[in-house]
């Protein structure tokens, strides 16, 4: 049976809420007969079954897993280099989307008809799962195999927020020209990669996307698991498209603590007056600070209402911390441009800039970007 076209129609929301993977009466029979690579990670559950098991008990011939960043399970650190493997539970082999070989290779791709995609990911460009899914569909269009994806609600796909890449900056962490912040699903993100040409060459895949029912962009999503080691729940998801450019600067945002993505501080710091040492911990093996008491905030307490906002991205941390660095040129680091996509984020806050005038300075960029996105939104 040949893979359906690309899905247009938009699914109505008031049905229940079901993600692609759940939806199973839709794309089983579209892998019938098929040599299957799953691309997924810890997130791609069926109810509370792993898909690769549930692909298995189903009777598909599941060949290889590819595993993104952090690995199949989930459990390695940010940037760690993650090996090829078996996978002990199914005897399958893992290969390792990360690290030198971030693009499957035509070898891993000869004894594959169909690569089924199903990650959670939380709609913020550094999040690099968007990246794998760019190399993935990249390498199967160009070894002519086809992608499945199977979607899953973005929890910040209520907004569109942040500078647009500026695509001399492309890297692994940004390598599409959208905002911070795209508030696109993974499937509406697919969809646009092939409409737009942005694979390399202007190569298209052959796609098919199985949408979640009972979604819309207004939905306030709690993941049932989490998508990093790092990102252990909801405010630390919801926090993360604002904390995250801190990692291109002096400031640690708690990897090393019970509560990493939720704290801000470093050692010489004199905002604030939350105090929190890093350690050694699974999947933060050897955070920033390591063992050095760090000065700063909790956002838990001075952001409760955080994931009702409606932005997803807040500056007033990040230029607040500038302002109290004793030592400005030390406060970025080479990364933070990478980060932000370009370096007018960086120009503007040392320049003195507000959020409000950083904010009008995007709003160009960000008006585009939506008109670019609306042909191939899934969800009203």
């Amino acid at each position: 049976m040949a893979l359906k076209p690309d899905t247009v129609a938009m699914i109505k929301a008031d049905l229940p809420l079901r993600t692609g993977a759940e939806r199973m009466d839709e794309y089983l029979p579209l892998l019938v007969g098929k040599r299957v690579a799953v691309v997924s990670n810890q997130t791609g559950l069926v109810g509370n079954t792993h898909l690769v098991d549930t692909l298995l008990t189903s009777g598909v011939q599941v060949v290889k897993v590819f595993a993104p960043e952090h690995g199949f399970r989930g459990e390695a650190d940010a940037g760690e280099q993650v090996a090829n493997e078996v996978d002990k539970r199914t005897g399958i082999s893992v290969v390792s989307l990360y690290g030198k070989n971030k693009k499957p290779s035509p070898q891993q791709l000869k004894d594959v008809d169909v690569l089924l995609f199903d990650i959670q990911d939380v709609g913020v460009r550094f999040f690099t799962y968007i990246s794998t899914l760019h190399y993935v569909m990249e390498a199967a269009a160009e070894q002519h195999k086809a992608v499945l994806v199977l979607d899953r609600p973005n929890p910040n796909g209520f907004c569109v927020d942040g500078p647009v890449l500026d695509t001399a900056y492309r890297s692994f962490v940004g390598m599409d020209p959208v905002p911070l912040v795209h508030g696109m699903t993974m499937g509406e993100y697919a969809r646009m990669l092939n409409g737009e040409g942005w694979l390399k060459g202007g190569v298209k895949c052959e796609l098919t996307v199985i949408p979640c029912t009972g979604y819309d962009h207004a939905t306030r999503y709690a993941l049932p698991v989490r998508p990093s080691p790092n990102l252990p729940n909801m405010m630390a998801v919801h926090l993360y498209p604002s904390l995250g450019l801190f990692e291109g600067t002096i400031v640690s945002v708690g990897r090393g603590t019970d509560i990493p993505f939720q704290c801000i501080g470093y050692p010489e710091n004199t905002w604030g007056d939350y105090v929190f040492t890093p350690r050694s911990l699974p999947g933060a093996k050897d955070p920033p600070y390591k063992g050095i008491p760090c000065m700063g905030a909790d956002l838990r307490a001075e952001n409760a209402a955080i994931g009702t906002a409606s932005t997803a991205l807040d500056l007033h941390w990040l230029i607040g911390m500038y302002e109290h660095c004793q030592d400005k040129s030390e406060f970025f680091n080479s990364f933070f441009n990478t980060l932000a996509g370009g370096p007018g984020l960086r120009r503007a806050i040392e320049a003195g800039r507000s959020e409000e005038e950083i904010r009008a300075s995007w709003q160009p960029g960000l008006d585009a970007f939506l008109r670019l996105r609306q042909p191939y939104l899934l969800y009203p």
